[in-house]
């Protein structure tokens, strides 16, 4: 048996491009397609498939929920801690002084990995006036999720986080953590990842009081921003 990977052929890219724009709502350009073809390549292998032809007609009838896995690959993103600083100034000066009382509920809306979510609760930890508050992560991605729920990351992660915060709500690995850190467990409870389509009804979710949506909205084409922001 030959151990060449088949070519991706643009008719099946295509496929692939309406499927996942069609579930998530995101526009991979024809640019992609080389990072469509690395990323899905070991399915094909895991299936022994000869064809993305192949693999694609599995994600049709969704066989032991192969569409959730390849969602999961190809939207993958990267994130890191206080990415788009001035939203968080602007949450710091201009929002918080004005939250005086109530419980605040926050949401970062394509949460990959944890890092949006949890720079939020550590915001809300050094400077909300008001002690009720939780956030919620969510993103389409079932596996980044349990990441972002373990909130367990490499110690070059903490660069971005300002000496004031790390001290105080991160904790360095030791032995054979050594190398990472952990988000403190003060942190860790105010915040709940859940898994969230940004193209389905999510009116069941409540109502908060502040969305991010800034980091996924740049993968949407204009129709699909203007149904989400709706």
């Amino acid at each position: 048996m030959s151990h060449t990977m088949p070519a991706l052929k643009h008719s099946e890219f295509l496929l692939f491009q309406k499927m996942i724009y069609e579930t998530a709502g995101i526009n991979l350009s024809d640019s992609k397609k080389a990072l469509v073809a690395s990323r899905l390549a070991k399915r094909l292998k895991h299936f022994g498939l000869a064809s993305y032809g192949d693999y694609f007609g599995l994600l049709v009838s969704d066989y032991q929920g192969e569409r959730q896995t390849a969602i999961d690959l190809l939207t993958t993103n990267e994130t890191f801690f206080f990415r788009e600083p001035r939203h968080f100034d602007f949450l710091r000066s201009h929002i918080l002084p004005q939250w005086r009382t109530g419980s605040r509920r926050l949401w970062s809306a394509a949460s990959s990995s944890g890092e949006e979510a949890y720079t939020l609760a550590m915001l809300m930890a050094e400077h909300a006036q008001v002690t009720e508050w939780e956030i919620l992560g969510t993103d389409i991605s079932t596996r980044i999720l349990e990441k972002a729920r373990a909130g367990h990351y490499p110690l070059e992660r903490a660069e971005k986080i300002p000496r004031q915060y790390l001290t105080r709500y991160c904790l360095k690995g030791v032995g054979p953590q050594e190398g990472t850190f952990i988000m403190a467990p003060e942190i860790r409870k105010r915040v709940q990842f859940t898994h969230a389509n940004l193209k389905a009804s999510l009116t069941g979710m409540g109502l908060f009081d502040v969305i991010f949506l800034r980091n996924v909205m740049i993968y949407f084409d204009q129709p699909t921003k203007q149904d989400i922001i709706a």
